[in-house]
């Protein structure tokens, strides 16, 4: 069977989530006998891990002199608006610098360079929109040069990628929610997003969710029938080669850290108060806040109000050795999220032999039992946990043991098991 795939990220290229689990997925249907993924991205760069993959760039395909199949294509891209900063999985240094505006055109041409190539840009800033749109463009060249027998399209980025490939050559699509515009804005979606987002699953055979929590979404909120969409959870890489021994403390305190973009949908603020709360009650412990986002000065700002910045300490973005780094120091790990599709994060803290503490609104939390869980919006609840976690060792090492076997557990080759399931229905009955 082989499969082309769609992505906007691929390690060591991202700035999130999405091209941490896309590499999880393909090293996991890699351990699949006769199944081959060709994964593209917008811009490859070259020192992609290929091991697993076959990896294209669309930056790489020369589109010029070609006859396309646009039947019905110029239908499917009426609805992609350029010039509209949207920021889905932005790199997080520029996360805080983008707003989202309102549309202010359309775009009707393609642009290409003296090789007859798009230069793609591969980024989330200002042309997101232009480059959706051309990126569908090359797929539908994409899709009729290579041999395939499915298409997976990752997150809305590319689901018009999907929809075009489908089009030119009538392969079953399956797309893979890994957010929605609800997780991101926090209820308040951008019009154009969502129409992105639906038409996608309108245009799949089959529509694989991240979580349950993921998978009421979109049955709920964009009308899609029951039995057409799927939960397939994540999983997490193997430790070893990860981390290394780490680095010394410095200080004889507790840690308490929170990971992640410091934006609305991951709840710093609730981190913050449960950290005042603690600290009222002890004072050898640091919170520690590592990641950049929208909302940083913010939480600066509150933080110096709650009087807790000599306690308080904000990292700036973290990658690689970094994060392992940060999670060798720490006593335990936060993620308060308001609306987490899944979250990997808990998962590389577990392998780390650190406890965690989760939200109740997290699709991560529908899988783990040896993680602590209160809803994002319960600070007391939260104080209470960090405060049990840091004073009862007992507590704190049974998490770790149980929590470490827990994860271990969970593979990406048990993940992509369930993928091919999905590859075979739509395959079997496509739409």
């Amino acid at each position: 069977m082989r499969v082309l795939m769609f992505g906007w990220e691929f390690p060591p290229h991202i700035s999130g989530g999405l091209g941490t689990a896309c590499y999880g997925l393909t090293r996991g249907l890699s351990h699949i006998p006769g199944l081959q993924v060709l994964f593209v991205v917008p811009k490859a760069y070259g020192d992609e891990d290929q091991s697993s993959i076959r990896l294209i760039g669309a930056n790489q395909i020369p589109v010029v002199h070609r006859q396309l199949e646009l039947k019905h294509f110029s239908k499917t891209l009426d609805y992609i608006e350029v010039e509209s900063k949207l920021v889905p999985y932005v790199d997080p240094e520029e996360f805080w610098r983008l707003t989202r505006l309102e549309v202010a055109g359309s775009l009707k041409y393609l642009n290409t360079n003296a090789e007859g190539k798009v230069d793609f840009s591969g980024k989330y800033g200002a042309d997101l929109m232009r480059e959706i749109h051309d990126y569908a463009l090359v797929a539908n060249v994409i899709a009729q040069d290579y041999s395939f027998d499915v298409i997976h399209a990752h997150d809305w980025l590319a689901y018009p990628a999907g929809i075009a490939a489908k089009e030119a050559t009538g392969k079953p699509l399956v797309v893979h929610v890994h957010a929605t515009d609800f997780d991101r804005s926090g209820g308040s979606v951008n019009p154009t997003v969502f129409e992105i987002e639906k038409k996608g699953m309108n245009a799949a055979d089959k529509v694989i969710t991240v979580s349950n929590l993921t998978r009421r979404i979109v049955i709920e909120k964009y009308g899609i029938p029951e039995d057409k969409v799927v939960t397939v959870y994540n999983a997490v890489e193997p430790v070893e080669g990860h981390v290394k021994e780490g680095i010394k403390k410095g200080v004889d305190e507790k840690v308490v850290t929170f990971l992640g973009r410091i934006t609305m949908q991951k709840g710093p603020e609730y981190f913050i108060e449960a950290a005042h709360r603690v600290l009222q009650k002890m004072d050898n412990v640091r919170f520690v806040m590592a990641g950049s986002g929208d909302m940083m000065e913010k939480m600066i700002r509150r933080a110096a109000q709650l009087k807790i910045m000599d306690r308080f300490h904000f990292t700036g973005f973290l990658k690689g050795d970094e994060v392992f780094n940060m999670l060798s120091i720490s006593d335990l790990y936060v993620m308060p999220s308001v609306s987490e599709p899944f979250g990997i994060s808990p998962l590389e803290a577990m392998q780390s032999n650190v406890p965690v503490l989760i939200s109740h609104q997290s699709g991560v939390a529908e899988i783990l039992t040896f993680a602590i869980k209160t809803n994002f919006w319960d600070v007391d609840a939260m104080a209470d946990a960090i405060y049990g976690v840091l004073n009862y060792p007992g507590m704190a090492k049974m998490f770790v043991s149980h929590g470490k076997k827990e994860v271990d557990s969970l593979k990406w080759e048990n993940s992509a098991l369930h993928v091919k399931r999905v590859y075979d229905s739509v395959l079997k009955n496509p739409s």
